[in-house]
């Protein structure tokens, strides 16, 4: 028996033999008579499902007077909890640990590093984010990203939380936020950092790089880091220097890296921006499936929603940011940069991704201001903005960033709804928010943001499969399940199978709906009823209990997983 194997099979040995209760029932919770779909694609069907303590014990037709606690699922349907491939939740987390925005939409796994992660820190990374996170109150007691997740994990979370080692973050680690290529001294460091954060329980290495300085690694400095990641069994996933004009081009530079590092790459939010680029959908589909037909393992996420959110700061050239926020507020204050970076920003080009070409001014909706004063243009559009302040949309995103002190969030509408629908179809697609989780209260409510912080999810079991029909619920539910568990060779997640980790969602397939809009995005979705994370009810009624169970999940290189089965025997 291989080594891998048997480590599987006594974790699910020592779960199964752990977790018998102490009393005379046989089960701590029996979710009774609901439809079953277990993660697999496979059609559902009626079914009891024990859990005891963190773990599902059985499936089938099961007494109700064996369990402690008995839910009634008669007309619901019961799922694995959802994995959201792409979430920016790494901040929000920290300062309410509730999760609330996704939790009511089943959310059980977050997923972190597009690009950034919360660690490795160097001395300067660290003051920097420290003075961001200063607004809240937040202490940055971590340096690498093993202790971050741990940290998260100790102040208490609702769902269960991993990450991918952001690829801009060691190269920042590496080189600051300069433009320039690597020594072998620099690469090298660097994929020792990729190694450390593969060996804490990363994921892979995660891209963004349509964005400085993550803009400026070049192909062969990413396929470097990338088969250090996949020495680990960690896998590539990137948001593409394209996804507009020369998406194409951007696609074959992902399957070149997956195919040369010798691993698994996903696309981050998969998607085609910008009217003129609609048509290509096709054809950057058929460069995908045919890279899978030549046995290149390439997979994708996306949103359900037509408009993207980044900031500003994709609306200006790369170069103009070099040096980090504070060199960019000192070019866009000289009369002869700011000039240059005004003219770039009109010009069309293919060297960078400029969204405000691709959206149009009437397009960009501005979501997210630092500074009170500015906030009063939240949910206005640039054009409007500027045309307020008697300026062009060009001269007002300049000095909005000025003033901002920040890179401006806001919501571009780039793609079309026939793409999405398609996209929402493929089979080797899942899904991410791409957003915080957040709740529609407190210190959150200062700030807007995109309806897909509260909507993603539930936006795809109620549109696309109960009204549209693009696919059917037992496939959406693999899609939100075993699917992106398996691309990211998460162990005992993802799907219902007795030994596997209680994570649990029960909801009213009739019922379910988003409410978020782009005028009013602080709304719940509603009709999830229960939620558990590790057998904790999280979500009762559709009311948040208050509860914090979420764990750190690993990756397949974390040296540690000996030892949690050993603490997991000792807590039972």
């Amino acid at each position: 028996m291989k080594v891998s194997t048997y480590i599987g099979f006594c974790t699910g040995v020592v779960a199964l033999a752990l977790i018998q209760p102490a009393s005379g029932a046989q089960y701590d919770l029996l979710i009774n008579n609901g439809l079953v779909y277990d993660g697999s694609g496979a059609k559902p069907y009626v079914a009891d499902i024990a859990i005891n303590a963190d773990r599902i014990i059985k499936i089938g037709q099961l007494q109700a007077d064996t369990a402690r606690e008995v839910i009634q699922a008669q007309g619901l349907s019961v799922a694995p909890g959802f994995i959201n491939m792409l979430s920016w939740a790494t901040e929000s987390l920290l300062i309410d640990g509730a999760s609330q925005s996704n939790i009511r939409q089943g959310v059980t796994l977050e997923v972190f590093g597009e690009g950034s992660s919360m660690g490795p820190l160097n001395p300067a990374m660290k003051a920097r984010l420290q003075k961001r996170l200063d607004e809240w109150n937040v202490d940055v007691n971590w340096t690498t990203l093993g202790e971050y997740l741990e940290h998260l994990v100790s102040a208490g979370v609702s769902p269960n939380v991993a990450s991918f080692v952001g690829a801009t973050t060691v190269r920042v680690h590496e080189l600051g936020m300069q433009n320039r290529a690597p020594t072998p001294d620099q690469l090298q460091r660097m994929q020792n950092l990729v190694a450390e954060a593969m060996r804490e329980g990363a994921l892979g290495v995660g891209s963004a790089l349509i964005y400085a300085p993550g803009f400026y690694a070049a192909t062969d400095e990413l396929i470097a880091r990338t088969r250090t990641a996949g020495a680990y069994g960690g896998m590539y996933i990137s948001h593409m220097r394209s996804e507009g004009n020369q998406l194409l081009r951007a696609l074959d530079e992902l399957i070149s890296i997956a195919e040369r590092a010798a691993t698994r790459a996903e696309i981050y939010h998969l998607k085609v921006g910008g009217r003129d680029n609609w048509p290509k959908f096709n054809q950057a589909i058929a460069t995908i499936e045919g890279a899978r037909a030549r046995g290149i393992p390439i997979t994708a996420n996306m949103y359900t929603y037509t408009a993207g959110s980044t900031g500003l700061d994709a609306a200006m050239p790369p170069w103009s940011q070099e040096g980090g926020y504070e060199s960019w507020k000192a070019r866009l204050q000289a009369p002869p940069a700011r000039a240059r970076i005004a003219e770039a920003m009109v010009m069309p080009s293919d060297d960078w991704e400029n969204l405000l070409l691709a959206a149009g001014p009437d397009n960009v909706l501005l979501v997210g201001f630092r500074n009170p004063e500015l906030r009063k243009y939240a949910g206005r559009t640039l054009a409007e903005v500027a045309h307020l302040n008697d300026t062009s949309p060009v001269e007002m995103a300049m000095d909005l960033v000025i003033a901002d002190g920040s890179r401006v969030q806001a919501v571009y509408f780039l793609m079309s709804e026939a793409n999405v629908a398609a996209t929402v179809a493929l089979p080797w697609v899942s899904f991410g928010s791409d957003a915080a989780s957040i709740a529609n209260e407190g210190v959150f409510l200062q700030r807007s943001t995109h309806p897909r912080t509260y909507g993603n999810f539930a936006r795809l079991l109620s549109r696309y499969v109960r009204e549209e029909k693009v696919l059917s619920m037992a496939e959406a539910i693999r899609k939100l399940t075993r699917l992106p568990a398996t691309n990211l060779r998460i162990r005992e997640r993802g799907e219902l199978q007795p030994g596997y980790f209680a994570d649990v969602v029960i909801f009213d397939p009739q019922s379910i709906a988003e409410h978020a809009t782009y005028e009013n995005p602080h709304q719940y979705s509603t009709g999830m009823v229960h939620v558990f994370v590790n057998g904790e009810q999280v979500l009762r009624d559709g009311n948040h209990t208050g509860r914090l169970p979420g764990r750190v999940v690993r990756g397949p290189a974390w040296q540690g997983h000996t030892m949690e089965i050993g603490r997991h025997a000792q807590a039972q």
